[in-house]
């Protein structure tokens, strides 16, 4: 195992990769809907992938006190390639979150503060004229960074926040008709205040639906309180937040999460789980295809963090809510009555069967 001399972190996850034995989770390749495409991972690359994540966690817990299970879920969706939403009301910590999870990787960085004359240019980047060579120049915009923290998101314009759309789903921009590539890994971590506050706009819902997970962080509990004035009251903390793992290492810990087992049984717990989404009496608007895929990888992603090769069903309860609920829109009625997408997705949770975890090595 090699260390990295930048960041003084372990990259022997880099590269490594072993089969492993037919017949146990991760063998099978093109096997069908129980395996098929799959690869297998052995027990050390998670071990490095367990190791390292966790490092970023502790770190982001460094600025985010009290708050294990929200850290959990960003590092959840950054193993699983995905776009986290944060939603809360303010001074919580939303864009502290934002801000130390892209401290604490060594990799190109841009924040956008969305206001409501902010342009869809302002975002991607524009074509300038130059006198000089009497040619158009495209100026990239601050999306083009491997992690882009967009605060307030719900502020801008639903003209402006559609700037993202292309960005967040094919991870390029296109401009003037000519089509750039953006470097991996591309994550958008974006903060918004709730809806009823005022100056905000609707997330559109093509918009919501590419963002891989939600979370709320919630006001800390009187002893996390009094631990962050001890800690935070004569210092801010994210000025001394180093980084402690780099971009090609958090591609390497991706490629490695993708190739975590799911049994086949799991595949179609999680197509009927988001199905039942789309039956609701409740809903208007059910969970997308997207949203399977976004579940099932980050699936992946939480079974790598708790240190296993395959996915067991806790796997998809655990961020069932985070992952469908913030695409779900309620009917009149139900919001009337103040159901919640999340009260919903529990409920469907107790109610579909839950199939037998797959047999473990």
């Amino acid at each position: 195992m090699t260390t990295s001399p930048r960041t003084g972190t372990d990259d022997g996850v880099l590269g490594r990769h072993e089969h492993l034995p037919v017949g146990e989770p991760g063998a099978h390749a093109g096997a069908g809907i129980d395996g098929a495409g799959f690869e297998g991972i052995d027990r050390e690359t998670i071990e490095d992938v367990r190791s390292v994540a966790g490092r970023i966690g502790a770190n982001v817990e460094r600025v985010l006190v009290g708050k294990p299970e929200v850290v959990r879920i960003a590092l959840v969706t950054l193993l699983s390639e995905g776009h986290l939403l944060v939603e809360d009301v303010p001074g919580v910590g939303k864009t502290s979150l934002a801000k130390a999870l892209a401290r604490s990787i060594d990799c190109s960085v841009s924040r956008i503060q969305f206001t409501p004359d902010l342009l869809p240019s302002d975002v991607t980047g524009v074509s300038i004229f130059n006198r000089s060579t009497g040619d158009f120049e495209f100026s990239h915009g601050p999306v083009f960074a491997n992690l882009v923290v967009g605060d307030e998101i719900n502020r801008a314009s639903p003209k402006t926040q559609s700037a993202l759309l292309e960005c967040m789903e094919e991870r390029q921009v296109t401009v003037d008709n000519t089509t750039y590539l953006l470097d991996r890994p591309f994550m958008v971590v974006a903060t918004q205040n709730p809806i009823e506050m005022e100056g905000t706009y609707a997330l559109p819902d093509a918009q919501r639906d590419r963002f891989a997970a939600r979370v709320s962080i919630g006001y800390p509990d009187p002893s996390a309180e009094l631990a962050m004035i001890d800690e935070h009251s004569g210092h801010d903390p994210l000025t001394e937040l180093g980084p402690v793992s780099d971009a090609a290492q958090v591609r390497s810990l991706i490629a490695a999460t993708s190739r975590v087992f799911l049994a086949g049984e799991l595949r179609r717990y999680a197509i009927e789980l988001v199905g039942a989404t789309r039956r609701l009496a409740e809903l208007r608007l059910g969970a997308s295809p997207r949203a399977t895929l976004h579940l099932v990888r980050a699936a992946r992603a939480h079974a790598a963090l708790s240190g296993r090769e395959y996915v067991v069903p806790d796997d998809l309860q655990a961020i069932a809510v985070p992952v469908l609920a913030h695409r779900l829109v309620l009917t009149p009625e139900a919001a009337a009555a103040r159901r919640s997408p999340g009260e919903l997705v529990r409920a469907l949770l107790g109610k579909i069967p839950v199939p037998h975890a797959p047999a473990r090595r």
